[in-house]
């Protein structure tokens, strides 16, 4: 029997880092990298030797060990994962109502306060302050979503508490989508726009 397995290849067969070093360091050959030539040489390991470390009970016994670590890891994952939705779950999305002359006051007012906070951080822009009579229906719709989204819900607190946590982009997701959908019962003249910004940030995610 001839040939080599490489390390990923020995990952395929059940390998774990740790069992390789335990029972087949060091390499049989190291081969230059087949991708990138100035990284680390390849770790080349004999397949009858291989083989044969294989039908050892040291083998059998660091993969069955293996194997119960990452069925407890995958068991404290899924735990963890739902202790985050539990979380999401218990977090109430509530959407203050205000009339609409003075929401889109407020929404306009928090577009030029971020218009003119992005000019102390890019040289180029120029702050564009708006009014609400000189803004069009589609926009002012869009800066109001954004207004009560970012200030007037726990969206954004309720993001920086997900941080870290095992599920975060699926317990993201529904956390968005809870958020709009508030919005849109509060306001309905603004649900196809959360409709619309909902579409496209699920269609960026993925």
């Amino acid at each position: 029997m001839n040939g080599h397995f490489t390390a990923a290849e020995l990952r395929e067969r059940g390998w774990s880092p740790s069992m390789i070093r335990a029972l087949l360091d060091p390499p049989d050959r190291l081969a230059p990298n087949p991708v990138f030539r100035s990284a680390a040489p390849a770790r080349l390991y004999e397949v009858e030797r291989v083989v044969l470390a294989e039908e050892t009970e040291a083998f059998t016994a660091l993969r069955d060990r293996a194997e119960r670590r990452s069925r407890t890891a995958l068991l404290a994952a899924e735990r963890r994962r739902g202790e985050t939705f539990a979380a999401l779950a218990a977090i109430p999305i509530m959407v203050p109502v205000l009339s609409w002359d003075a929401l889109t006051r407020k929404a306009v007012d928090h577009r030029n306060h971020r218009d003119a906070e992005r000019a102390g951080h890019r040289l180029d822009h120029i702050p564009d302050p708006a009014r609400v009579a000189d803004v069009d229906g589609p926009t002012l719709r869009r800066w109001a979503v954004n207004y009560l989204r970012h200030e007037l819900t726990v969206y954004d607190g309720a993001l920086e508490e997900l941080s870290g946590r095992v599920g975060r982009a699926e317990a993201t997701r529904l956390l968005r989508r809870r958020t709009y959908e508030a919005i849109a019962r509060a306001y309905p003249r603004l649900a196809d726009e959360c409709g619309r910004q909902l579409r496209l940030r699920e269609t960026d995610a993925g």
